[in-house]
């Protein structure tokens, strides 16, 4: 029998001793095994150790070290694809307003480097190391490029799916390249022919991608479609779900994702778990709630541990997720458990 940190434990492995939580109520009984579900209620309650049958702790290896060294590069080399992505995105956008033919061999490739350690991505809490409000189209673009290939993968499309996808991502807002810079970066509220000339970035995208062969038909319509809703209530056509191509829907969750948690010469930048929550609304009638719901269920899966602040500016880390309530998880708080699911008037206003 050994103590085993929690963090330590393996599915199957059998608690010896009951498990007490701080004021002193039993947790489990003795001899209970270890599922998932046990998991998530130690760590929710902050046990730090049990007492298991007949393992001893892991001590970190030379192999576990050298591991860990190897993230801290690969999130490196992550870093630099992106940057070079910005770059590259810079320039294609600059090439999109004359009559040039976007290289989109050379997007492609970059774009492949790029999703070859998408590991390193985390959507709740990525942010780019060299971000401006004047370059916000391109980190948006990536972003959501990014967002849509794991939401792809996640929603269950084919493999082959998955790239055509996140170019529709990385191309869908190419149409701004043809819209006023100083109405994209107006600070005050767009006037109605303002606001027609930004809506006519989804024509003017599709304009120029219609006639690259090597583009998948999909990810051409991204540009066009992305703000087109199932209700019909989108544009530029207004036409309904059935009519909205399946990678358009994805990227349409990513956009209004990235765009509303990103800060913009208008408006600042909302929490993650806020937007979840009002994606989600969207979700009723506006969005797909397929893929509103896998998007939701994912990215909220993986985050026990994460430091947040609450919308009453105290700081707590995520230690358990509620299937039933993802946006709203379990927050601990110098000590004290917040159940957001419960104490509705507070959220998850930042992701530190």
């Amino acid at each position: 029998m050994a103590v085993v940190p929690v963090s330590q434990l393996k599915l199957g492995d059998k608690i010896i001793e009951d498990v007490l939580t701080k004021p002193g109520s039993l947790l489990f009984r003795k001899g209970q095994s270890v599922t998932p579900r046990e998991l998530d209620i130690l760590r929710a309650f902050l046990i730090p150790s049990v007492m298991i049958e007949g393992k001893e702790p892991e001590a970190e290896s030379p192999e576990k070290a050298e591991e860990a060294k190897s993230e801290d590069s690969t999130q490196v080399q992550f870093h630099a694809e992106y940057d070079k992505m910005v770059q590259l995105l810079k320039k294609v956008f600059k090439d999109s307003s004359s009559v040039q033919m976007i290289p989109i061999l050379e997007i492609r490739t970059g774009l492949e480097q790029l999703i070859s350690k998408i590991q390193q991505y985390n959507i709740l809490t990525f942010t780019p190391k060299m971000l401006n409000m004047e370059d916000y189209i391109y980190h948006n673009s990536i972003m959501v490029a990014l967002t849509s290939y794991m939401l792809a993968k996640w929603h269950g499309f084919q493999s082959k799916d998955w790239m055509p996808i996140a170019l529709g991502g990385l191309l869908h807002d190419i149409g701004n390249a043809k819209v006023d810079p100083a109405i994209l970066a107006k600070p005050s509220k767009l006037t109605p022919p303002e606001v027609e000339e930004v809506r006519r970035h989804t024509v003017y995208g599709y304009a120029i991608l219609k006639n690259i062969p090597s583009l998948n038909e999909g990810s051409k319509l991204c540009a066009l479609q992305h703000h087109e809703r199932e209700d019909g209530s989108g544009y530029p056509m207004a036409v309904n779900g059935d009519k909205i191509h399946p990678y358009a829907k994805v990227i349409a969750v990513a956009d209004i994702f990235h765009a509303m948690t990103s800060h913009r010469a208008y408006k600042k930048a909302e929490s993650p778990y806020q937007v979840l929550e009002q994606v989600q609304k969207e979700s009723f009638g506006k969005l797909e709630p397929t893929v509103v719901s896998t998007f939701i269920n994912k990215v909220t899966q993986f985050h026990n541990g994460t430091v947040v602040r609450l919308s009453d500016d105290s700081v707590g880390e995520i230690i358990f997720t509620d299937r039933a309530n993802p946006t709203r998880p379990m927050v601990n708080v110098n000590g004290a458990i917040i159940n957001l699911a419960v104490e509705r008037k507070l959220y998850i206003r930042e992701v530190i």
